[in-house]
């Protein structure tokens, strides 16, 4: 049995909904599918926000170009090579190039994006990637250079909310009297699946024919919470978490630390957090930020999950509600900056060590006058 996701993908760009902008007649995607004239470009997106089935549409878009797809989940370096071998044979064959399509492109490792440059660049093969990951993080810089990369933000709920409209009515026939759509029930799975079209639809197949308030519920409670520990999610939600604690913003830290926590997210990883936003973030605005904050770091690695997040609830209200300053960071960044400067240079006479007489004769070890620097100079440089 087909799913009711994949049933729903659209057929052309008439059915598409959302993207507006990165679709658009005069947008360079938007003219590649009109004109025919695709180039290399990398899909940055959430989950069942369309990357896949874009891909799909280009394959029934184009003439001028055969279309392969991988998934670098279970291709490698061989198959990549294949595809590349064989463009030029069928471009000599059949007079029409080869668009490869990669799904989750940020699987494959450095070494293995590199095997794509040369046939990039000198138009071999045209690449599409698609990737759920920060490509600035997961793709190389010379792999970068030679592709555009569109950003696909996540549905809105209108969005969802559209395609849920469209499903049941295409569905209706198939269930005929026994459908039942409660008044807002759409509405709450599009308005709960963070912009996930392909979440959406799953979770309403999964209710059908009864699609009521209570049963969307239900399943919402079985949803698993959207997280990767090491992915592009995972650091907006951090950087969130901190930037509210910087704008003394407590209930937005306390909904971001509990988004890391229903995550499944270490404590100890939370507690680390902390602890640098205590002395980068406070520091000696208030002294007992950092001992706060280490508290809590030893509380989370003496108590554990559930009850640790007492201790990580009361640091998030201390460190948030603290006052604020960045001079510590800055401090330190300007000492640094000097040591780049003059790090080849001893420190002044006065502050050494006076261990011998030749050491106090050198003047080592006692201030003179007009000595009032304790930062090297040009002045201090032994003879």
């Amino acid at each position: 049995m087909i799913p009711l996701a994949e049933k729903m993908r659209p057929k052309s760009l008439s059915e598409w909904v959302g993207h507006e902008e990165l679709l658009g007649t005069e947008s360079p995607l938007g003219r590649a599918f009109r004109d025919d004239d695709f180039f290399s470009f990398i899909l940055y997106a959430p989950p069942g926000t369309g990357k896949t089935t874009l891909s799909r549409l280009v394959k029934s878009t184009t003439k001028k170009n055969r279309v392969i797809f991988l998934n670098a989940v279970s291709s490698g370096v061989k198959d990549v090579k294949d595809v590349i071998e064989g463009a030029g044979l069928w471009q000599r064959s059949q007079d029409q190039g080869t668009i490869l399509m990669i799904d989750e492109i940020h699987r494959f490792n450095k070494s293995q994006q590199d095997v794509l440059l040369a046939a990039v660049e000198k138009g071999d093969i045209i690449l599409i990637g698609a990737t759920t990951e920060n490509p600035s993080y997961e793709l190389n810089a010379a792999l970068l250079s030679r592709v555009k990369v569109f950003r696909m933000e996540s549905l809105t709920s209108e969005d969802v909310l559209k395609i849920l409209n469209r499903a049941v009515e295409a569905i209706r026939v198939d269930f005929s009297d026994r459908l039942q759509i409660e008044d807002q029930a759409l509405e709450l799975i599009a308005k709960s699946v963070t912009g996930d079209a392909r979440s959406a639809l799953n979770i309403l197949e999964s209710i059908l024919p009864s699609v009521t308030i209570l049963r969307v519920r239900k399943a919402l409670e079985q949803k698993p919470l959207q997280h990767d520990k090491t992915g592009d999610l995972h650091h907006q939600i951090v950087s969130a978490f901190i930037k509210s604690m910087r704008a003394s913003q407590v209930d937005a830290a306390l909904y971001y630390m509990a988004r890391l926590w229903e995550a499944g997210e270490d404590p100890t990883y939370i507690a680390r957090r902390m602890l640098i936003f205590a002395s980068e973030d406070i520091g000696n605005a208030d002294i007992r930020a950092l001992a706060i904050a280490n508290a809590v770091r030893q509380a989370c690695e003496f108590v554990g999950r559930p009850e640790c997040y007492y201790a990580l609830s009361q640091g998030v209200i201390f460190l948030a509600k603290a006052p604020k300053s960045r001079e510590v960071g800055e401090l330190f960044h300007r000492a640094l900056q000097k040591v780049q400067q003059t790090g080849h240079k001893p420190p002044p006479k006065f502050l050494m060590n006076a261990n011998t007489k030749l050491d106090r004769d050198l003047g080592r070890g006692r201030p003179r006058e007009g000595d009032e620097s304790f930062m090297p100079s040009e002045a201090h440089e032994e003879n």
